[in-house]
């Protein structure tokens, strides 16, 4: 399935997925949910919405510096999960590092999270572990 991958603006939106999302994470890691801190990281995304039937179903906030683009959020809500949404996400963000002539993609990921099975089919692999986060690169040039 192919989502309408569009920029958003609608931060209640992503922050009840993000939570909803997270939340079973947060609290095996004994971590709590900062609003101020997202509130602020907000406002330094790009931030896109992927809409299926026109409705959102997920959540891609990216952005970059000189060396690679970086996947800061990618949430799928949970109906709506193993159908390529997380993939269209990706090439997304792949198409738009590109254009900017960054051929790095890194993101952060829970060491407890099942998405690490998709970053790694799309290539990317682990550079380090810290503070129960894989962090997680990839280069598409």
């Amino acid at each position: 399935m192919t989502p309408i991958i569009r920029s958003t603006n609608d931060k209640a939106f992503a922050e009840n997925i993000i939570v909803q999302n997270m939340s079973a994470y947060y609290e095996q890691l004994d971590m709590r949910w900062d609003t101020a801190l997202f509130d602020k990281q907000w406002d330094e995304l790009d931030s896109y919405e992927l809409v299926i039937n026109a409705s959102p179903v997920g959540l891609l906030c990216i952005n970059h510096d000189e060396a690679a683009y970086y996947i800061r959020e990618l949430q799928i809500d949970h109906m709506w999960r193993r159908q390529g949404l997380g993939t269209a996400a990706i090439r997304y963000t792949e198409e738009i590092a590109q254009q900017s002539g960054i051929g790095l993609l890194r993101l952060r990921v829970f060491c407890i999270n099942p998405a690490i099975a998709l970053y790694e089919r799309m290539g990317f692999r682990i550079c380090k572990t810290e503070d129960n986060t894989h962090y997680m690169q990839r280069r598409i040039f």
